[in-house]
């Protein structure tokens, strides 16, 4: 992608992101810092810088750009975070955070996409750790951590997640079945939970995988 189209169309994203309310600077940088259309078919990079959600393999989605933005800042990410994703896709959004200096572990159920995303995120971001695996069970061995998100649309709050949250810690996770509620769930340092809903939003949806993890 020319280098000038490529700064205007981020440009361009970054002013649509803040009038659709994105105020942390740091989330805001780190969309800027990232190359979306690295994570799309070269078809599609006229289009990937604009606030839509693009096709990628095994029928699953990129999220537009307001949305991986949203999730972020509900997320309240620093550099000493420790981060969960469920539902690697194509890339993106673990690429996001970890361009915010967090330790990012990501876990995806479709083996054919995650073999296709592990490839793309070991030339842009090789620190973080993808694993082929079931969702609704998170990765314990690596828990706890500071933060999750959830890039699919879960029926319910999986237990094994809200277990691996480490006290103080953050989940952001669209909850319901066709049309999700945003949630963002924190985690007393006493292990209080608490739940505040941020709007509907729509998501592929969240699957349990049962086969061998990678």
């Amino acid at each position: 992608m020319d280098p000038y189209l490529l700064q205007g169309a981020k440009r361009k994203m970054i002013e649509t992101l803040r009038n659709k309310g994105i105020t942390d600077e740091n989330v805001l940088s780190a969309l800027e810092k990232t190359d979306r259309h690295l994570f799309v078919e070269s078809y599609l990079w006229n289009r990937a810088y604009d606030d839509v959600p693009l096709p990628i393999q095994c029928a699953q989605t990129i999220s537009q750009p307001s949305t991986v933005a949203f999730q972020t800042q509900l997320l309240s990410v620093n550099k000493s975070c420790k981060v969960l994703e469920i539902g690697t896709g194509s890339g993106y959004q673990a690429a996001v955070l970890g361009a915010m200096g967090a330790k990012v572990f990501s876990v995806e159920r479709h083996v054919e996409l995650f073999v296709r995303t592990k490839e793309i995120l070991q030339k842009i971001d090789p620190k973080i750790i993808l694993k082929c695996g079931d969702g609704f069970a998170g990765l314990p061995v690596f828990a706890p951590f500071d933060r999750i998100i959830v890039t699919c649309g879960a029926p319910n709050v999986p237990p094994a997640l809200l277990s691996q949250l480490a006290p103080g810690g953050i989940m952001v996770i669209p909850v319901g079945l066709g049309t999700q509620v945003m949630k963002r769930i924190t985690k007393s340092m006493d292990g209080v939970v608490t739940e505040e809903t941020f709007g509907d939003f729509v998501f592929v949806p969240m699957l349990e995988n049962k086969s061998k993890r990678t």
